[in-house]
């Protein structure tokens, strides 16, 4: 790799055995992963882009004579394809991983009916399913005596990667049937979130549509042209995994109560208001957003991260201790990945020491100031620093506060603890639509 970072991409289609000369398929041939290819080196010159195809794509390895060069692929099964991912991630020059293959979805767990060389009823077990296993005698069987076959899920092989890496960027790819832009959506959401994927790329084979789905739960790149969503696709993860972040260590404490005097009221009296006007809707029993008040120059109260803020008197909020911008101790859970712009925009506008985040649209009307979010992922150094950077100063009766909309996700909103919470409410009814959701509803 000559000391350069590298992009990886994994396509085609892999097979489960079951016997000899019979297999279930998940049929792919390679379209994407090409594509990407060339794409990836049109925009990302400055990194190393290795396309691996599996045996569906390129035939059977065959070896040249005294060159010592195979042709063709290796890969062929959802097994192959796991130890290759179990290179990549020993590999630390990897900085991006596209997964366009084909997985199988299910693997053989068990064969009923007549087995060849056998008189009489048989019973395979998973053991046995390979390659060379026992071939199926089709005279056998019959529409009046069909062979049964049982199958079970297989594993999920791509959740291994930021399992180990989390520096690795990681871009799903989650293919539909038939679904509406909004069922396509989820989907394809359900991947990133149970993967953790930095992006998820959904596309549907018989409408054609294509989307770029984020961790903010935002989409981007709606379109039937497939070149151009896989092109917006690659530029995204190009500006996105250039990002810094500051991992938390959590460590042994236990929740701050809502109910606790060191809440702030006027940040209680907000977030109940936001709560009670459905703001926060959950998706896999968990919702995104996030809020926080400052206690002191290193120490804050914030949301808890995978967690349902509707049941905020249940779960309370986790208290993090800073020293300096890559060391957080989080005391009992982990904090909400928005930690990051919640400490960069209390240090750089300290009057204030109140935040809340929600992914709900600006209303036409407002005149809250719109800041792009295509580059950056929630949770990053220069997401915050972006949110900080687009903040306008409200005044309202003596009191100042600041808000800004990130474009596709939601708003920002800061303020002093001594406001009267009545003021903040009655902006956030003014400028944004609780009732709705940025990237459309999640269930």
């Amino acid at each position: 790799m000559n000391g350069k970072k590298s992009i990886h991409i994994i396509s085609g289609g892999t097979i489960q055995h079951i016997a000899t000369h019979l297999a279930l398929c998940a049929p792919a041939y390679g379209g994407t992963g090409r594509q990407l290819l060339n794409i990836c080196h049109s925009y990302c010159e400055e990194l190393e882009v290795v396309l691996h195809e599996t045996k569906m794509v390129t035939g059977t390895p065959v070896h040249q004579r005294n060159s010592g060069i195979w042709y063709g692929s290796r890969l062929e099964t959802n097994e192959d394809v796991d130890r290759l991912i179990g290179r990549i991630v020993e590999d630390l020059s990897v900085k991006i991983l596209f997964m366009p293959v084909a997985l199988c979805d299910f693997k053989p767990h068990a064969i009923g009916g007549l087995l060849l060389d056998e008189k009489s009823d048989g019973f395979w077990s998973d053991r046995e399913f390979s390659k060379t296993g026992p071939r199926l005698n089709t005279s056998s069987f019959s529409q009046e005596n069909p062979l049964g076959l049982q199958l079970v899920p297989a594993e999920k092989i791509i959740k291994k990667v930021r399992a180990k890496r989390k520096d690795i960027f990681l871009v799903g790819f989650k293919t539909t049937d038939g679904m509406t832009e909004d069922q396509m959506y989820i989907a394809g959401l359900g991947l990133l979130k149970g993967a953790s994927c930095n992006l998820v790329l959904a596309n549907d084979m018989k409408t054609r549509l294509n989307m770029v789905i984020t961790p903010e739960e935002a989409r981007y790149h709606v379109t039937d042209d497939r070149y151009q969503a896989l092109k917006g696709l690659v530029e995204m993860a190009k500006l996105r995994s250039h990002l810094t972040f500051t991992r938390s260590t959590v460590v042994a404490g236990e929740p701050v109560p809502w109910s606790d005097p060191v809440v702030p009221q006027a940040l209680r009296e907000v977030v109940n208001f936001c709560i009670a006007q459905n703001a926060y809707k959950p998706f896999r029993g968990a919702t995104v957003g996030h809020f926080a008040a400052k206690l002191s120059q290193d120490t804050f109260i914030t949301s808890q991260r995978k967690t349902n803020f509707n049941d905020l008197d249940k779960i309370g909020l986790v208290r993090i201790k800073t020293d300096g911008p890559d060391t957080v101790l989080a005391y009992g859970a982990k904090p909400s990945v928005g930690g990051q712009s919640q400490r960069i925009v209390f240090s750089e506008h300290p009057e204030y020491d109140c935040i809340v985040h929600f992914h709900c649209p600006l209303k036409p009307e407002s005149n809250v100031p719109t800041v792009s979010q295509r580059e950056y992922e929630c949770g990053s150094h220069q997401c915050g620093q972006n949110t900080s950077n687009g903040l306008k100063k409200y005044w309202e009766n003596g009191h100042t506060f600041s808000a800004v909309y990130l474009d596709q996700h939601g708003p920002n909103i800061v303020f002093n603890s001594k406001i009267d919470p009545r003021i903040i409410i009655e902006f956030i009814k003014e400028n944004f639509d609780l009732t709705a959701k940025t990237g459309g509803y999640v269930s």
